[in-house]
């Protein structure tokens, strides 16, 4: 069991002697998944500033797709039944380093207290052109 500011995460309960794997669909890409639920651990994929269950971008400046790309990886979270506040790790790749300033002062709305482990990446292009950021996570079940 891991217990960070009062959340606690296992990957199986008592009963289970193998955790479960669910698989959370509903991804623009036939690829792979949305998330993958293990035991009470969510691994959310990839999610690109992108219009919702498209692989068209909702905007073409970042301050736009940061946005997007929080509120789809909260509708993701949430899809897996967690919630925000229990994110325990992000991944963000940016396409320029001169968007990390406005992507802290965006990704401070979505996680206003004890915000989760993060790391950030600097990458030449994502896989969809245009696209200036993806954010994936870890969270896990209350």
């Amino acid at each position: 069991m891991v217990a960070v500011t009062g959340i606690a995460c296992t990957t199986a309960s008592a009963d289970e002697a193998t955790p479960q794997r669910r698989v959370i669909a509903g991804s623009a890409n036939p690829n792979f998944s949305r998330a993958v639920v293990f035991g009470k651990v969510v691994f959310v994929a990839g999610v690109m500033g992108t219009k919702p269950g498209t692989r068209d971008l909702a905007s073409p400046d970042f301050e736009g797709q940061c946005r997007q790309a929080l509120d789809g990886l909260k509708a993701s979270v949430e899809a897996s039944g967690s919630s925000m506040d229990k994110v325990l790790k992000c991944t963000c790749f940016l396409t320029e380093a001169s968007d990390f300033e406005t992507m802290n002062s965006i990704y401070r709305g979505y996680f206003p207290a004890d915000p989760p482990a993060r790391s950030t990446v600097i990458v030449k292009e994502l896989v969809i052109p245009g696209a200036k950021i993806e954010i994936d996570c870890v969270t896990c079940l209350p």
